[in-house]
Order: C-alpha cells, then sequence, then structure tokens
C-alpha cells in the first residue's frame, strides 16, 4: 500500500528582519517600535507601516532576547491568592493589569495553590519576572525575598497586612473596616455585638484583625464581642439563625456584604427583624447591599486605584537600589443604610 508524501504545514517563522523589509525600515527601527522605545524619535506614520507589517507577517518580539538586551524581563507576576478576593479586590486588580500594560509590562497570573513560603518563591523565580506582586505574604520569608532578587526581580511587594523583611508593603490594615463598623454599631447602642468569622479556609487573614478592630471599640464602651463562625452556604446560616435568640445579639457586624446579605436573609426566615431585634451591617458597599430590604449598612472601603500601584512598580523596577517603601492601601467609612 502506498502512502502519500507528509505535506509539510509549517510555514517559516517571521522575523524581524522579514518586518522590516516589509515596512521599508531598519531592524533597529523594528525592535524600537515593537518594544516601545521612548527615548528614541520616530514618526507615527513609521511607527504604524511597522506595527502594519508585522501584524500581517504574524510577527511578535522574543521575550527572551528582548530579557537580554534590556538586562530584565518586563514581566509582572501575579500569584493568584489562595483566598477569593470578591468583586472590590478583583476591579482593583483588573485596574492594576491594565495600569501596567499602558506601561509596556507583560501581566502574568500564577496558580500558586499548593505553594507557600521559600517554595513559592522559587517556583516564581524560574519565571525570570522582573517584580512580583503577592496578595498576604504566602510565607514569605526573608529568604525567599533574596532569591526573588537574584533571579532578576526587582521588585517585591506584599499586599495585605502582612510586612517581610525586603519586600515593599502595601499595607491594608483590615482592623479599620471592623472599628469602622464597631464604632457604628456601639454608637446606636448596641452592646452585645456578633462578629462573623468565615468558616472558609484562608480568610482568616481579612477577618481575624477585622474582629480585632471591633473588639478594640467594643471594649472602651463596655459592650461585648461574640465571635461566630459562618459558611457560606444556606445549611450554615440557616443553623445560625434558628439559635440566634438564645445568643442574645443586638448586633451584627458579618464580615463582609456577602456574608450579611446571607445571614440576614436567614434571620428574616427565621422571623428576626431586622433591625428591630438584632442590626446587619457588612463591608464592601457592593451594589446588591443597596438592593435589599431593609438596605444594608456596610463600610465603604477606599483603595488607592491601580494606576497608583502600576506607577509605584514602575517606579521600583527603574530604581532597584531605591528604599524601601510602606504605603498605605485603603481606607474605611460607615455607609448607614435601614439595616442598623
Amino acid at each position: 500500500m502506498s502512502q502519500t508524501p507528509k505535506q509539510s504545514a509549517e510555514r517559516p517563522v517571521p522575523t524581524s528582519a522579514d518586518v522590516a523589509r516589509l515596512a521599508g525600515v531598519s531592524r533597529a527601527t523594528v525592535s524600537y517600535v515593537l518594544n516601545n522605545t521612548q527615548a528614541v524619535r520616530i514618526s507615527e506614520p513609521t511607527r504604524q507601516r511597522v506595527r502594519e507589517a508585522a501584524e500581517e507577517l504574524g510577527y511578535v518580539p522574543h521575550a527572551a532576547a528582548r530579557s537580554l538586551r534590556a538586562g530584565h524581563s518586563r514581566m509582572v507576576l501575579l500569584p493568584s491568592a489562595h483566598v477569593p478576593v470578591g468583586p472590590l479586590y478583583s476591579a482593583f486588580f483588573n485596574e492594576l493589569q491594565w495600569a501596567l500594560r499602558r506601561l509596556d509590562y507583560t501581566v502574568v497570573q500564577y496558580g500558586s495553590l499548593g505553594l507557600s513560603g521559600d517554595q513559592a518563591a522559587r517556583a516564581w523565580a524560574e519565571l525570570r519576572p522582573v517584580a512580583v506582586v503577592s496578595v498576604g505574604s504566602f510565607g514569605l520569608t526573608p529568604q525567599g525575598v533574596e532569591v526573588l532578587k537574584r533571579s532578576g526581580a526587582r521588585a517585591v511587594i506584599t499586599l495585605g497586612p502582612d510586612h517581610v523583611e525586603g519586600a515593599h508593603a502595601l499595607v491594608q490594615d483590615q482592623r479599620e473596616v471592623g472599628v469602622v463598623a464597631g464604632t457604628h454599631l456601639v454608637e446606636r447602642g448596641h452592646r452585645r455585638i456578633g462578629v462573623v468569622l468565615p468558616a472558609e479556609p484562608g480568610l482568616g487573614m481579612f477577618a481575624d484583625p477585622r474582629l480585632e478592630g471591633v473588639r478594640l471599640v467594643a471594649d472602651g464602651a463596655g459592650a461585648e464581642v461574640v465571635p461566630l463562625e459562618l459558611a457560606y452556604t444556606e445549611e450554615s446560616a440557616a443553623a445560625l439563625a434558628g439559635r440566634w435568640r438564645g445568643l442574645g445579639l443586638d448586633a451584627v457586624f458579618a464580615y463582609n456584604d456577602e456574608y450579611a446579605m446571607l445571614l440576614m436573609r436567614a434571620l428574616q426566615d427565621e422571623g428576626v427583624d431586622v433591625p428591630g431585634e438584632t442590626a446587619v451591617m457588612g463591608a464592601d458597599d457592593l451594589l446588591l447591599a443597596r438592593l435589599l430590604r431593609p438596605r444594608l449598612s456596610s463600610v465603604r472601603i477606599d483603595m488607592e486605584a491601580g494606576t497608583v500601584l502600576a506607577e509605584l512598580i514602575d517606579r521600583l523596577v527603574r530604581d532597584a537600589d531605591g528604599e524601601l517603601e510602606r504605603h498605605d492601601l485603603m481606607s474605611a467609612v460607615a455607609v448607614v443604610r435601614e439595616s442598623t
């Protein structure tokens, strides 16, 4: 039986020389345009001609070669958080990624589940990022930060309550959220306040400081704080609501709006009047909080724009030997509605 000769479907990989010939420019000009080099003056028509030639040929610059020329990569690594970050943080990270892209960085999200500490640092270092932005510390140690820097990371940034020696810290003092919620509830006369602690793993890095913030306010006002574990399920909320009256609580700060909405619905199903018997307060000030009845009181968290963090990353990359920086990334304010 005869065999049909194998026909190669492969096409030659286009090079910068091919782009240069098609655009009628030098290879250096192609490099300047496609690497977005601002130090060299190139007319907009020429830039457009080069981009169109590259698109027609399907040419893209080689990242490794580009890194060798620059002395470092343009990759910013965002390790995926070990916890659900919610709508507020998702919007922040979307803005950060757009801003970094406008500054000509490549943003790579890294699935880091199962990795922590120096193991995570070594895994990240293998990709040779120029910067790492970590939500929480992932158990990073000063040795892990040093591993990243030796691999070429010019900036290692932790985003959260923890600080790691050698890294730049973007602080999110979650106690402030609890202080704002506790202050509002105490000022409304509540003296036995429940605080929801999510049962889901990983959320303690946000929930525990918020509980501490409520306690700081309550201790000064002679109020009592009762921690309440709650899983994000209807069954868990119904079970808590079923024993609610036995707890003797006159208010609850439910960690965030999502847990507050879950608990408030369960309380209403149990016949508990909100806010008559129990005031309910959330955090994040989501749109859904305004659509509930009664409308949900919440703590609005104002975070620095993602563009501010992108500019900070760019500055640290350009001045890697600058002093370590520590920035407060958020503030909080009570938004009062009918539920309290």
